[in-house]
């Protein structure tokens, strides 16, 4: 597929056989000119190549070019409601976390320029690993990663590490620092153009687009910013390249069995990911012996995390967990699955 950002092809030949120009075409040139060639001419076909390059290029912020190559189609014009591609992919998720709040402070132009400023600086990390933006969400998106879940984790950590390098220059204009969540699944869904023949975009179907959206949503409970569900973790090509911990077996509204859930912790600051590794063996012996009903053991390792690293929300809700567990008892038939109904 020809790349339509590139600038136009004027093909100059003295021949005027339908067969060499038809082969010429097809080698990439938009368009011909045949000896002897007026000034004029060439002139005003230039002008008019550059400006169908120019509408090319303007239609692809709103269809982008991965996007059109996901489709097999050469140009926006080939679209056609309900063009889908259906097979295995990762899915992200990601928000602002407290924007309602945050939004609250400002003026409504204040909004659209910091919202701008925010996605202008993580959606290139989409690109850059090989995914798309299938949708923006407000202050959120959703993107797809067709080539596997190594390229969604990769781009979910780029993006954590640019907002923290935006909390940087936030700080020094006087603002608050913001956080983001994200949330990402791998399995089989529909990807394609819905809406109607006068208006219509791009989205994503299947049981496993929500799913990723639940696992973003559950970020802000665990308080970490990246969680990859166990069909992501499963499909990396080599997971300990990554920083990775188990989180939890959860049952989230709208699913009929639990699954595992990751944390992912590369995209954090060196001294807190720092913090996390020195205590990652307590934490994980810790959710061993919950799991096991071995509270007042699994209490001991949970303290011991805390010690460290005091402001790790997930063991503080192990803590308080197992406190109530040694208070009121276990419920029957306790399988140590947390059931999350918030969307």
């Amino acid at each position: 597929m020809r790349d339509t950002s590139e600038l136009p092809i004027l093909m100059l030949t003295a021949k005027n056989q339908v067969y060499d120009l038809v082969e010429g075409l097809n080698a990439g040139a938009n368009d011909y000119l045949t000896k002897p060639i007026s000034k004029n001419e060439l002139m005003a076909r230039l002008k008019t190549h550059l400006r169908l390059s120019q509408i090319n290029n303007s239609y692809s912020r709103f269809v982008p070019h991965e996007f059109l190559k996901f489709l097999s189609k050469d140009s926006i014009i080939d679209v056609e409601l309900g063009n889908h591609v259906s097979k295995e992919m990762a899915v992200m998720f990601s928000d602002i976390r407290s924007f309602t709040a945050l939004s609250e402070t400002m003026t409504p132009q204040e909004n659209f320029n910091f919202v701008n400023s925010y996605l202008g600086r993580v959606s290139p990390k989409v690109r850059d690993n090989y995914g798309f933006i299938v949708k923006y969400l407000g202050d959120g998106m959703m993107a797809v990663f067709p080539n596997g879940a190594d390229d969604a984790v990769k781009a979910s950590i780029a993006k954590i590490k640019e907002v923290l390098e935006y909390n940087i220059i936030r700080k020094n204009q006087g603002y608050k620092p913001i956080k983001v969540g994200i949330g990402i699944h791998f399995g089989p869904m529909m990807v394609g153009m819905v809406g109607e023949q006068a208006r219509m975009q791009g989205d994503a179907f299947s049981d496993n687009v929500n799913l990723a959206s639940r696992l973003e949503g559950l970020t802000k409970f665990y308080g970490v910013s990246i969680i990859i569900s166990e069909a992501v973790f499963t499909n990396l090509v080599n997971p300990n390249q990554y920083q990775i911990r188990f989180l939890d077996r959860v049952l989230v509204k709208g699913r009929n069995h639990p699954i595992k859930i990751y944390e992912v912790m590369d995209g954090e600051t060196e001294s807190l990911l720092n913090l996390k590794i020195q205590v990652q063996s307590d934490f994980e012996q810790g959710v061993l012996y919950y799991q096991q009903q071995e509270f007042v053991i699994a209490k001991k390792y949970f303290q011991k995390v805390l010690t460290v690293n005091s402001h790790d929300k997930t063991t503080e809700i192990y803590l308080e967990r197992v406190n109530n567990f040694l208070s009121e008892g276990v419920p029957t038939n306790w399988q140590g699955i947390t059931s999350w109904n918030q969307k």
